[in-house]
């Protein structure tokens, strides 16, 4: 028997409205509440009488060993993840760490990724093959980054990236477009949203050449259309190819 279970909850990019129901009702029943000091606080005011447990940025070891432990005293807990759990999220490491409690239940509910919910707010811009990377070097090298953002472009694929920019690391966006830039014409057409689901949430489709200059940040999602890519009625649209 279980001594309690632990869900792992993609929360969607932010808006209450954006959840799925599933995601709502684990969310409704359960007695812990989870996560990342920032998601904590989106979900809070939607989800009162539970019991709210949050830990800051790098400290994702320590979140998920706190929500094991509630879950082993015998409690209904969810990990709260922005966007889906299983893309940059707490997913892997629930999973990697689910071995030393083996008494606990791990359950992960799905959520709309930020890939997917800003692409609808710009149109389709991922609507044929795409990769999603994420420009965030604290888990992955620069090195790394840049072999999977010349891959992506060689092969004429779509590509979502996620955190383009921080105080630290400036100079990303720019970086990331002109590898892009080696295969790719600099009037092909890209994209960005910020703040999906959120207050100021806005959005501005322009060219890979205008796009290097652009200023982004950790809550701005980019978009860097292939060589079939077009702008249409103020959409980004990348054909699957229906219309040949």
């Amino acid at each position: 028997m279980s001594e309690g279970v632990l869900y792992v909850v993609g929360i969607g990019p932010g808006e209450y409205e954006q959840m799925t129901i599933k995601a709502v009702n684990v969310l409704s029943q359960s007695q812990v509440i989870v996560g990342y000091t920032l998601y904590v606080d989106l979900v809070r005011e939607h989800f009162p009488g539970k019991e709210y447990l949050s830990t800051p940025m790098t400290r994702e070891v320590e979140r998920c060993r706190l929500a094991f432990e509630r879950a082993r005293e015998g409690r209904v807990v969810s990990m709260v993840c922005s966007g889906d759990p299983g893309i940059y999220g707490m997913a892997g490491l629930i999973l990697e760490l689910a071995p030393e409690y083996p008494q606990v239940q791990v359950e992960i509910v799905a959520g709309v990724t930020a890939a997917s919910a800003g692409a609808a707010l710009l149109g389709a811009p991922v609507c044929h093959d795409f990769a999603v990377i994420s420009l965030s070097d604290r888990l992955t090298s620069r090195e790394v980054i840049g072999k999977r953002l010349e891959c992506a472009a060689m092969s004429d694929m779509a590509v979502c990236l996620y955190n383009p920019s921080s105080r630290q690391r400036s100079g990303y966006l720019r970086w990331a477009c002109g590898i892009v830039g080696k295969y790719q014409k600099q009037e092909i057409v890209c994209g960005l949203v910020r703040h999906i689901g959120r207050p100021g949430q806005a959005m501005e489709i322009m060219t890979l050449r205008e796009m290097a200059e652009t200023e982004a940040d950790m809550f701005t999602t980019v978009y860097i259309g292939n060589s079939q890519t077009v702008e249409s009625g103020g959409r980004m649209i990348t054909p699957r190819g229906y219309r040949i």
